[in-house]
């Protein structure tokens, strides 16, 4: 199928962050073959033309740590610290799971993922098979995480079916699926654990996935556990001797972050769940200065309450100016970075996704600025950050296929799907009760 559109801009991302006027894009094989100016363009008997005077087309948003099908869990437990929302309400639900439950609260996920513009999210949650074929039937791209919460009855015979599974689905979509490794955090999962996983994540080539510093309790209990910090532990046990993503790394100190850009830690920000479970602010603004690659991500529903990577990247973009009193700080452009090349970078797909560049994967969205809160139009990139809404996104291509277009999905059964989910949440609701 080959795809021509005609924006009147296009945000590229690349490098040089060029913002081109009234570009062409050429999609052949699932591959942007062109972009550029419209009057350099090579010929292309295109099978569809997609062009709007008032479309802008970006890389689609990254979204670098999730918990998808927690969506079913969507408003159940609010306004309650981690460490009892999780013992008390999120845990004895997540108990009555079973893989039906995951594989539509997964979709769920993907349906408002991918109305908002999300192209790729990396995921932790249970029954990864079920999880994983939610993630190949819609078509979006995703880094799946072979979990393991330690303190589970056989959680050490799950480690070598987790490989397993991680290595049987790896590549899987056209390459859409990329598995990665992910021990829950190093609260609930032992040395002997860890140190299988982190073999079993060298021997496939794959990412590493995990919670650290995410709240002072956390790193309390880890340094009671294992006698120093949660990075320093991580360093110690030889996980960041290869890539590892760290979700939030709110409550570090000098040397946990030397260890940090030492060893190329990529930290997923999660600003908006962060703030709603207390949890404090990430010191992004250090991390920045240190070289650490930076992401985004909602985290979870139970925590956020929704995946909506727009109020993210606006939230970084303004947080941290009021923390650090520099207005300057984390600029619109370095915003929509981390949303997308930059979460990209986070999860090594870099090469193959996070930009509009010739020879990348045409993972892309198109934003509808004819609305009254994007004119007058001084400044596209401004706009995207400070003003855009998921809800201006007017269409969704992964891998040169529409996933979204004209307020219609392509691929999944959404009336189907919220339905379902409806249903199987009331009845797990019932089930969690004492």
């Amino acid at each position: 199928m080959k795809i021509a559109i005609r924006p009147s801009a296009a945000v590229t991302c690349n490098s040089d962050f060029d913002v081109l006027e009234n570009p062409a894009i050429h999609i052949e094989n699932g591959r942007i073959s062109y972009i550029g100016p419209a009057h350099y363009a090579p010929p292309f008997e295109a099978d569809e033309t997609v062009a709007g005077e008032h479309l802008v087309a970006m890389p689609g948003l990254v979204n670098t740590h999730t918990h998808a099908a927690m969506t079913l869990v969507r408003g159940y437990a609010d306004d309650m610290a981690l460490e009892p929302w999780l013992s008390q309400k999120i845990w004895p639900y997540e108990a009555n799971l079973e893989a039906q439950h995951v594989y539509f609260g997964t979709l769920l996920a993907i349906l408002e993922m991918v109305r908002g513009g999300t192209t790729t999210f990396a995921d932790m949650y249970f029954f990864g098979d079920d999880g994983a074929r939610a993630m190949l039937e819609s078509g979006i791209r995703a880094c799946p995480g072979a979990v393991l919460l330690g303190f589970l009855p056989g959680a050490d015979e799950k480690i070598a079916s987790g490989i397993a599974w991680a290595k049987n689905w790896n590549g899987e979509g056209n390459g859409r699926i990329v598995p990665t490794m992910a021990p829950h955090s190093l609260y609930t999962c032992d040395e002997n654990q860890w140190r299988k996983m982190i073999a079993g994540a060298r021997d496939l080539g794959i990412l590493m996935h995990t919670h650290a510093g995410e709240t002072p309790k956390e790193v309390a209990d880890v340094r009671a556990k294992w006698g120093q910090s949660p990075i320093q532990t991580l360093q110690k046990i030889g996980a960041l001797d290869g890539p590892l993503m760290a979700a939030h790394c709110v409550h570090t100190d000098e040397t946990d972050r030397e260890i940090m850009a030492a060893h190329d830690l990529r930290v997923a920000h999660n600003p908006q769940s962060n703030l709603k479970l207390a949890s404090g602010i990430a010191p992004i603004l250090d991390y920045q200065k240190r070289g650490l690659k930076i992401g985004l991500g909602p985290d979870g529903t139970a925590s956020n309450n929704n995946l909506d990577m727009w109020e993210e990247l606006r939230l970084a973009a303004t947080l941290h100016k009021a923390t650090s009193g520099e207005p300057t700080a984390i600029s619109a452009r370095e915003a929509l970075e981390m949303a997308t090349i930059g979460g990209a970078r986070c999860l090594n797909l870099d090469a193959e996704i996070g930009s509009l560049e010739i020879g990348k994967k045409a993972d892309l969205v198109l934003v509808d600025f004819d609305k009254p809160h994007l004119y007058p139009r001084h400044n596209v990139v401004s706009h995207l950050v400070y003003a855009a809404h998921s809800s201006d996104v007017c269409a969704t291509m992964v891998d040169g296929k529409w996933l979204f277009k004209n307020g219609e999905f392509e691929t999944l059964d959404a009336a189907k799907i919220c339905a379902t989910c409806e249903s199987f949440a009331r009845d797990l609701v019932r089930k969690a009760q004492p």
